[in-house]
């Protein structure tokens, strides 16, 4: 029992905690994006087991990643077209894109679907049009493909498997304890639905970076590193991912505010309108 509760141990579950906290902002996004698609009287319920069962699946993918990262790290696939795409492809690599075109792919085809709605009548009856089941697996098959992110960056601190294991127990009460209120907020100001998936947008593009650099440093070899017309695939630093989010949240809040302002004063323009036309002498001009 000593051996486990070290300081070491117990210091690497604080970082753990944290980085679960913020690399679990965005799934925490995309679930209560999503369970808004099931019918209304089944969105709490479609919440709480989407998470449940993505959290339960987290542990699993967890323990198999363990294995697979030490089995599966050496590239099956080296590129040599000199000039035009080289390097090598692992099976990080190919999670690292299927996750970062799965992502892009649903977060462009729900800002379409936005735009195209004609009412917002129309965009509300259609928010129920997914089944519960369906909703559900798309969030677990989307929490898993976020979870590689998470792990990986987590495997990176520790291999401690009952350290990784209690993080992300801990981010799933986080989530079940959140998901409600993120998505009552959402609902209520709908404005920030489009840029909580332009968020998911930049997520995507940085899966893709990383898949880059995914076998360079599992073989520990920069020549691996995949390259295209000689440019290498370089991660996104997290420092610019989150100056680009609060950068697109201040433009938000700057922009809603500023409309709220205009439209205050454009009704006491209205208010005043009549007040002046009844106040005015008969035959005046």
């Amino acid at each position: 029992m000593a051996d486990i509760l070290t300081a070491e141990n117990l210091g690497n579950l604080l970082m753990l905690c944290f980085l679960q906290a913020v690399l679990g902002f965005d799934n925490l996004l995309y679930i209560s994006i999503e369970s808004q698609r099931a019918p209304e009287a089944k969105r709490k319920a479609v919440r709480m087991w989407g998470i449940i069962i993505a959290v339960a699946l987290r542990v699993v993918l967890l323990f198999v990643m363990i294995r697979l990262i030490d089995a599966l790290a050496e590239p099956f696939f080296v590129f040599d077209w000199e000039g035009v795409l080289t390097g090598g492809v692992n099976f990080a690599t190919c999670v690292f894109i299927f996750g970062g075109v799965f992502i892009i792919h649903t977060a462009v085809q729900e800002i379409a679907h936005m735009l195209s709605t004609e009412h917002v009548d129309a965009d509300k009856a259609d928010s129920g049009g997914k089944s519960a089941v369906k909703v559900v697996a798309l969030i677990v098959l989307t929490n898993l493909i976020f979870s590689f992110d998470s792990v990986l960056s987590a495997l990176a601190i520790t291999d401690v498997f009952w350290v990784l294991a209690t993080a992300i127990g801990l981010s799933g009460v986080a989530m079940l304890l959140l998901a409600d209120g993120v998505t009552a907020f959402l609902e209520k100001n709908r404005m920030y639905e489009v840029l909580g998936l332009f968020i998911l947008l930049i997520v995507g593009v940085v899966l893709l970076g990383e898949a880059g650099q995914a076998a360079a440093h599992a073989a520990h070899d920069e020549t691996l590193a995949l390259r295209i017309f000689g440019y290498e695939v370089v991660p996104m630093s997290k420092t610019t991912f989150y100056f680009s989010v609060i950068v697109l949240v201040a433009v938000e809040v700057i922009q809603s505010g500023y409309t709220r302002k205009l439209e205050m004063t454009r009704r006491a323009v209205q208010r005043r309108t009549p007040e002046t036309t009844r106040s005015r002498p008969a035959g005046s001009p």
